[in-house]
């Protein structure tokens, strides 16, 4: 039987209009060489504590701008611009995620030039930010100890789209038996080329590599051509 009536997939058209959004924040972050990272995990991760180690290490080198992104509040972005970043507070009006349009609003309020690494610090969720490219040249997702090293089993998108996976509070992970090369080899399965490293926000543990891997990043971000 013929059906009189057409059937539009809304979603697959959203997500084809956030990907051009994304694409023109690519060109513009090429264009003035800043390298763009989208910071993702759950509530209580740690993403914030991570954030501030991260720029306590850069902020010397490198002019550091971080959009913090929330339902509401603005907590965290005042106790991020205490530690020397320039800072923006995002509201989402409700939604649990950051999409490639609001990114690039916040871009725009955030003044980029001359900023060398922007982080968006995203909504503290497992599922919707994984699900929406916002332009960035890294994604880093962090898993915290105590939410257990099956994560990557459950919540598998967010472990395939991410480059890097940050344990974070390690220090404890006697007292929650979690196993980091369990939980490092469950997310290879989601994604190869994932990269896991251990590290403690609150002994500063695992920090050095990672700042060196953020450093190389930024270098190279700096030298691809902005055409």
């Amino acid at each position: 039987m013929d059906k009189s009536y057409k059937i539009i997939e809304t979603k697959e058209r959203v997500l084809a209009d956030n990907d051009a959004a994304a694409e023109a924040t690519r060109a513009k972050m090429r264009k003035n060489g800043t390298l763009l990272i989208n910071l993702m995990g759950s509530p209580g991760a740690g993403k914030t504590s991570v954030l501030l180690r991260i720029i306590e290490a850069l902020k010397e080198t490198y002019a550091v701008g971080v959009m913090e992104a929330d339902v509401d509040s603005d907590v965290d972005a005042k106790t991020v611009s205490e530690a020397g970043a320039k800072v923006i507070q995002l509201h989402s009006g409700g939604l649990c995620h950051m999409d490639a349009d609001m990114t690039a609003r916040g871009l725009d309020a955030l003044e980029t030039e001359g900023l060398d690494v922007i982080f968006l610090e995203n909504i503290g969720n497992l599922v919707c930010p994984a699900e929406f490219e916002i332009g960035a040249d890294l994604r880093m997702m962090i898993l915290s100890v105590p939410e257990g090293d099956d994560k990557p089993l459950k919540y598998p998108l967010m472990f395939t789209v991410s480059d890097v996976m940050l344990v974070n509070k390690i220090d404890t992970a006697p007292i929650f038996d979690f196993d980091f090369d369990k939980a490092c080899a469950a997310a290879k399965t989601r994604n190869p080329a994932i990269v896991c490293m251990p590290l403690s926000a609150k002994t500063g543990e695992g920090f050095d590599p990672l700042i060196s891997l953020l450093r190389d990043h930024i270098t190279k971000k700096k030298t691809i051509p902005s055409k």
